[in-house]
């Protein structure tokens, strides 16, 4: 069975994203940005919704061609492009690079993919990623919490029905004061 893993950047009051879809509090270290490439580079598929994926497809696909990529977003960008996605989304008609689109049930579609023998899965995308919560499907929290509060906007988390006990298997401090943690569901 593969492990699900549900990571993003978050603020310390619990939003990947401000008001309006802003995410400009998020610029990551190069040190954030080498962790979320490591992650990438040890996923086997992600799983996106919608908006994060279009959010993803309207840079990575032609991250590394840039005048001002770093080394960093040029493997960045190679990754993503050859890695293994799917996008779950009723109103998405069409995906490319290395990607298959669901348009159904999408608790069912992740029940399966887990199921399957294989690497890691991460997910992402609020909306995406509550359903899978909701479900019980996730594995494993990564959160890259920054110190900046925005009041409101995109929450990383979604409401439950029930406790989500976890055990903390990582902490640790990044440069700009953003405290990275994992934690592992207790089942």
């Amino acid at each position: 069975m593969r492990k699900l893993i549900y990571g993003m950047n978050l603020t310390l009051d619990g939003y990947i994203a401000a008001p309006g879809d802003d995410i400009g509090w998020s610029v990551p270290s190069d040190e954030l940005f080498q962790f979320w490439s490591d992650r990438l580079q040890a996923t086997d598929l992600t799983l996106y919704g919608r908006k994060l994926w279009q959010t993803m497809s309207s840079y990575w696909p032609t991250g590394d061609q840039r005048p001002d990529a770093t080394a960093a977003e040029i493997e960045f960008a190679r990754r993503w492009r050859d890695m293994s996605k799917v996008v779950f989304s009723s109103t998405v008609d069409k995906v490319d690079w290395n990607t298959r689109l669901v348009t159904g049930d999408a608790v069912a579609e992740i029940t399966r993919l887990k199921a399957e023998d294989g690497g890691p899965m991460d997910i992402g995308g609020a909306t995406l990623a509550a359903a899978a919560m909701r479900a019980g499907l996730i594995d494993e929290y990564v959160l890259a919490t920054a110190p900046v509060l925005v009041g409101g906007g995109t929450p990383f988390f979604a409401a439950l029905d029930n406790w989500v006990n976890l055990n903390l298997v990582e902490t640790r401090t990044l440069p700009g004061g953003v405290i990275l943690t994992r934690y592992e569901t207790r089942r």
